[in-house]
């Protein structure tokens, strides 16, 4: 079996059949040609087995984790398309204990100077390049924290998907799943049509609702410098991702004793497990719980 050529037949078959995004496929295609690397061009259960203990030796759990997952779904194209008769992985124990890392998070009233200081810095613009750019950026930083979505799928967005009139974003998550959601907040509906007001010529261009200078897709990294901008204009030290704003918008509707299934429908996690991590963080919620309604509080000596 030439396990090069199978390689890129199956990535293939993700590409055209199965519609996973090119960002999947290409880490699919890395994922395996590391393992062809290893193991020179065998797909055995022993060079699998050794493959898997060198990636726990020398990786991540999580990253291991993700390797492991492309060459079992590879074994599993083969054995579909007639290529192998028995799956390598029958009788390998790929099970491990994966540590929990809890997500990270903004506290609330650092959110709350971000968005001033994006507000600050419009009311100071002296220009109309200065306003415009003032109005992106507390646009994007509305919806982030509005939406819970992560930041590939808001540069993603097009005009279609913004429907103003009805207060909906339409945004298309992880394997292509579809979720809408609601804005209702009276100061992000007001941004985001200001925000279309101005950039209505920019968007019918390039097609995408967040656009940069240059009239194509705003990207991921202008996101994440837009984002340091902020947090260095009101002095605050640590490090913040656009992902921490999705890990936040959770924890805070978590503590607002929001339905956890419903926080996993707006997220767009397939499995209510995903959702979950956040109840770890959740100390907020945690403090008032057991001030208030732990059962000691009832006993009076």
């Amino acid at each position: 079996m030439d396990l090069q050529e199978n390689i890129l037949l199956y990535i293939r078959h993700c590409s055209e059949q199965k519609t996973l995004s090119p960002k999947t496929t290409k880490a699919y295609k890395i994922d395996l040609t590391q393992y062809i690397v290893f193991s020179k061009g065998e797909f055995t259960r022993a060079s699998l087995s050794s493959y898997i203990s060198h990636l726990h030796k020398n990786f991540k759990p999580k990253t291991a984790k993700r390797k492991i997952a492309a060459l079992k779904a590879f074994a599993h194209y083969l054995m579909m398309q007639d290529i192998i008769d028995i799956n390598p992985f029958n009788k390998i124990d790929v099970s491990f204990r994966e540590p929990i890392v809890l997500p990270k998070t903004i506290p609330f009233n650092i959110i709350e100077k971000i968005l001033a200081n994006a507000y600050e810095s419009l009311r100071q613009c002296t220009t109309d390049y200065s306003k415009r750019s003032a109005v992106r950026d507390i646009a994007v930083l509305e919806v982030l924290f509005a939406t819970g979505a992560r930041v590939s799928e808001i540069c993603n967005l097009t005009l279609d998907d913004v429907d103003l009139s009805n207060h909906t974003i339409k945004i298309f998550g992880k394997g292509s799943k579809e979720r809408i959601i609601q804005i209702e907040n009276p100061d992000v509906l007001n941004t985001l049509n200001r925000y279309y007001e101005m950039f209505c010529e920019d968007i019918a261009i390039s097609g995408f609702f967040f656009v940069n200078k240059l009239h194509t897709r705003l990207t991921e990294q202008s996101v994440r410098a837009m984002i340091n901008k902020h947090v260095n204009a009101i002095g605050y030290e640590k490090h913040i991702t656009p992902h921490m704003f999705r890990h936040s918008f959770a924890t805070l509707l978590l503590e607002e004793d929001v339905d956890i299934r419903y926080i996993q429908k707006i997220l767009g996690h397939s499995s209510i497990t995903t959702t979950q991590i956040y109840t770890h963080v959740s100390t907020a919620k945690q403090k008032e719980i057991l001030a208030v309604k732990h059962p000691r509080n009832k006993i009076v000596i």
